[in-house]
């Protein structure tokens, strides 16, 4: 019996991936300011409207993937996203995800740390990319935002509205 085990013992073993090892932010890039809703619409169906604020809608879809799901906000106005925010699931690895990040924009601009909460930004493509990420036992995406340069006076942010700290260093 002895010799069974040792036998079975190497194919015991598995690889195993994290959950978001098939996650890209080319996943999110279709929800980018500047993207038309009809796009959105056309791939991942109708969204929940959240919100009307005049002429500024607030929408929620979800990515999904059989892996994970996740709700994507967006405002948009006559038809055009002016900026998003996703709320990332919790068993995502920050390694991986900000290495994408990083891959994609390059090195991030600014990056504030306050206890085991991060922030970091990058201003690139005409928008600005929000990304906070936390640690516990180990260190996990909380969220992803992007805000479009063009937005219209007195524009609020989903992060703003949402009051989303960005960490402040003490």
């Amino acid at each position: 019996m002895m010799w069974l085990c040792l036998l079975l013992a190497p194919w015991a073993t598995a690889k195993v991936d994290p959950p978001n090892y098939d996650f890209s932010v080319d996943t999110l890039a279709a929800f980018f300011p500047g993207a038309e809703i009809a796009a959105l619409e056309g791939k991942h169906g109708k969204p929940d409207v959240l919100s009307v604020d005049g002429e500024t809608r607030l929408l929620r879809w979800h990515v999904a993937q059989p892996r994970y799901r996740f709700p994507v906000l967006v405002q948009e106005q006559a038809g055009k996203i002016l900026d998003m925010h996703a709320r990332l699931p919790p068993y995502f690895l920050h390694d991986i995800f900000h290495q994408s990040l990083i891959t994609r924009w390059g090195k991030q601009q600014t990056y504030k740390r306050v206890d085991e909460e991060a922030y970091y930004q990058w201003k690139a493509e005409g928008r600005t990319l929000h990304y906070g990420a936390s640690c516990t036992i180990t260190c996990f995406p909380v969220w992803l935002g992007v805000v479009g340069d063009a937005v219209p006076a007195g524009f609020k942010s989903i992060r703003e509205q949402l009051r989303v700290p960005a960490s402040q260093p003490r």
